[in-house]
């Protein structure tokens, strides 16, 4: 019995030590942030718009992505029987990009074939626009994020210099601190906004590039399902 109260008690204090360890290291991380100054603040505003507009934008664009390799077959069943209302209510069953663009050419069938083309082209721009929603301000943080981290830098010397002037010949570590920390601290966190909107950026660029290769491969496809009937 005394065994298993020792064991106990010893597995009691390791816990009580990783809590407080862990307690301890998330307010020293706090803290250091807490060091960067009033920067930090449209930085960490920042932080959270890219992150959401990476994960938001992430979910879109995949959805978007998504061909059914069954629709194109539908659809063109659908036109060589004639039944254009169900070709239309299957593109509308989708609701992704390329299901919107073949719905809208499917309306237009009966005109010139010129003129489905330019509605489908339209339409396919259309689409393109919304899924590039939000990028523009994805890359504007990537570039003001650092910028705002070199504006801390900036102003967390001149307050380290200003404290040097006041204090005269007393110069000490404590004194210096403050400043440097939050220099050192807003670039930090300045740089790694930055990189993660940038890396952001040029990912969801690429699959916005991959779903307009589809789109444009799709809607030639539909023209020649098009061409087959005259």
């Amino acid at each position: 019995m005394s065994i298993l109260l020792q064991i106990v008690e010893g597995g009691a204090a390791a816990s009580d030590t990783l809590s407080s360890s862990s307690t301890g290291s998330a307010l020293d991380v706090l803290s250091l942030i807490w060091k960067g100054g009033v920067v930090m603040i449209p930085i960490g505003i920042l932080f959270v718009i890219a992150v959401y507009l990476t994960i938001e934008r992430y979910l879109t664009i995949k959805k978007a992505g998504n061909l059914d390799s069954k629709l194109m077959g539908g659809i063109k069943d659908m036109v060589m029987e004639g039944d254009l209302k169900g070709a239309q209510r299957l593109c509308a069953d989708k609701a992704t990009p390329i299901a919107v663009m073949i719905g809208k050419g499917l309306s237009r069938i009966g005109k010139h074939l010129d003129d489905i083309s330019v509605a489908v082209e339209n339409v396919g721009k259309l689409e393109v626009y919304k899924l590039e929603k939000g990028m523009v301000l994805l890359a504007t943080i990537s570039g003001a994020a650092p910028m705002l981290g070199f504006l801390g830098t900036v102003t967390g010397m001149i307050r380290t210099f200003n404290q040097m002037q006041d204090s005269g010949q007393q110069i000490t570590a404590d004194l210096l601190s403050g400043g440097i920390g939050e220099a050192m601290m807003t670039t930090v966190a300045g740089l790694v906004v930055g990189i993660f909107a940038y890396i952001s950026y040029n990912l969801l660029s690429s699959m916005i590039n991959k779903v307009v290769y589809k789109m444009e491969a799709t809607s030639v496809e539909f023209l020649d399902i098009l061409h087959e009937p005259a």
